[in-house]
């Protein structure tokens, strides 16, 4: 049972088969009750007293895709231990990235994920700056990143589209599909590989549980009809819920996300902005914020149209952000606060006055 829901990933990163019999993968989380799958099927679960005692964090509990340690409780399974993770998917936790009273937390979105499905919308979702902001948080996870622009029925230029994407996500597979007419979903399959899990990441409406439902073949999760007022789909996920696809691949479906809070991960905006570190290597100082200093090979691409200054400030703020997550241990979050906005303000600032008429 357990080998359909990628068993064999864990066990070659150490785990000890003797003691399968007490292990379970998460299927889903409805508040505080988990559904899970073990050796003899799919069972209720909840965590111990224990557990909750012991762990200080939110990214401590267990999340879909975790693999967990059960004992047989009065009522439900109860979950003991987490299974040391191979990978997870993180953000900050929503409406407390910059709190002034709390240092932000990371959430965990899903747990030992081999891809992350990127699925943005062709009509008024698709968005650049968010697509950056997911491959960032694919690449500090280690899972490969794919793009699915969804809804290609309703886009007359699609190519257009796929050159915007591949000027940001270099090496990244793009994929058009229609999840409502099913168009190209054969190519995107192609891609659920047999043991290896997957999640599906985007906006509330780009059409995540519809392409749940075109794989699974049924109406598996609820969706609604594209509003009539704003011509995008209506958003009904509310939990997130691993599937076993016909074959054998896993499929983690993901309510969408409002706010998408970095965490830690300086190596991924290296990943995502590769063009702007190579041009960084030209410039005359090493140390070079691309700001200021005379022989910026930065600056001089943004001057000549080899780099847009859109791309360059979308890359100053997220690497701020994650500056500032590097420091909010020592100084406190009310002085975070004021640096981060300030310093990010003055980059800007400083960035167009200085190109302002060339």
């Amino acid at each position: 049972m357990l080998k359909k829901y990628g068993l064999e990933k864990l066990i070659k990163k150490g785990f000890n088969e003797e003691n399968c019999g007490f292990l379970a993968r998460i299927t889903a989380q409805h508040n505080k009750i988990y559904s899970v799958i073990c050796s003899s099927g799919e069972k209720s679960a909840r965590v111990s007293g224990r557990f909750i005692h012991e762990s200080k964090k939110i990214s401590n509990f267990p999340v879909v895709g975790d693999w967990v340690i059960l004992r047989e409780g009065s009522e439900d399974q109860v979950i003991e231990s987490i299974v040391p993770r191979i990978n997870q998917i993180s953000r900050s936790a929503a409406g407390k990235r910059y709190s002034r009273d709390e240092i932000s937390e990371e959430q965990v979105i899903a747990a030992n994920v081999d891809n992350v499905f990127i699925v943005s919308a062709l009509d008024r979702d698709f968005n650049l700056r968010r697509i950056e902001r997911y491959l960032t948080l694919s690449y500090n996870s280690g899972a490969k990143p794919f793009i699915i622009l969804n809804k290609e029925d309703l886009c007359d230029d699609i190519e257009s589209y796929i050159t915007e994407i591949e000027s940001i996500a270099f090496g990244v597979p793009v994929i058009p599909v229609s999840a409502v007419n099913q168009e190209n979903l054969s190519e995107l399959y192609d891609h659920l590989i047999s043991g290896e899990t997957s999640v599906l990441v985007g906006s509330s409406g780009v059409g995540k549980s519809t392409l749940i439902n075109a794989f699974m073949g049924d109406n598996t999760q609820k969706v609604k009809d594209i509003s009539s007022s704003v011509k995008k789909g209506v958003h009904t996920t509310t939990h997130r819920e691993l599937f076993l696809l016909e074959n054998g691949s896993i499929l983690i479906d993901n309510p969408g996300m409002r706010e998408l809070g970095l965490v830690d991960g300086n190596n991924s905006i290296k990943d995502v902005f590769r063009e702007i570190e190579e041009l960084g290597k030209n410039c005359k100082f090493n140390d070079c914020s691309h700001m200021d200093e005379p022989g910026c090979a930065v600056k001089f691409a943004i001057s000549e149209g080899i780099l847009s200054k859109e791309r360059f400030s979308s890359y100053l703020k997220l690497k701020s952000e994650l500056d500032y997550l590097k420091m909010k241990d020592s100084k406190s979050s009310e002085a975070i606060e004021k640096d981060k906005w300030k310093d990010i303000k003055k980059q800007i600032r400083r960035h167009y006055s200085g190109n302002r008429g060339k």
